[in-house]
């Protein structure tokens, strides 16, 4: 079974950067997306690579970017401007099916342990 890691997560004050890696063994992965999940609530998409074309939500158009690095198995999400509201856990996940790409939780079945965000105002 494939496995994701996520590193990255910190501490940081708003209008700061954070960086998010993601790395992976799966062999194919055609689609890969950042989640986060708030306190009580469900995850929801943040970014997502498919093809080699990347789609962000629109909470974090313009400060945030999705990267993939196949050569080294990276999945990378650029965070700058953050805000306290971008406070949450954020996970990486895969889709392996080939159909698509889209923000349902429920057509990834390889999610990674999650690192924790905290912007302070």
């Amino acid at each position: 079974q494939g496995q994701l890691v996520e590193s990255g997560g910190g501490s940081v004050q708003a209008g700061g950067s954070l960086t998010l890696s993601c790395a992976y063994t799966l062999k194919y992965v055609p689609c890969m997306t950042w989640f986060r999940r708030f306190t009580g609530k469900e995850r929801e998409g943040v970014a997502r690579f498919y093809n080699g074309y990347p789609m962000y939500a629109d909470a974090v158009k313009g400060r945030f970017t999705i990267s993939r690095d196949n050569a080294n198995h990276t999945l990378v999400l650029q965070m700058n401007n953050l805000k306290p509201e971008d406070t949450a856990m954020y996970y990486c996940a895969a889709d392996t099916s080939g159909k698509g790409c889209s923000w349902h939780i429920h057509e990834y079945h390889y999610w990674g342990q999650g690192t924790q965000v905290t912007v302070s105002s």
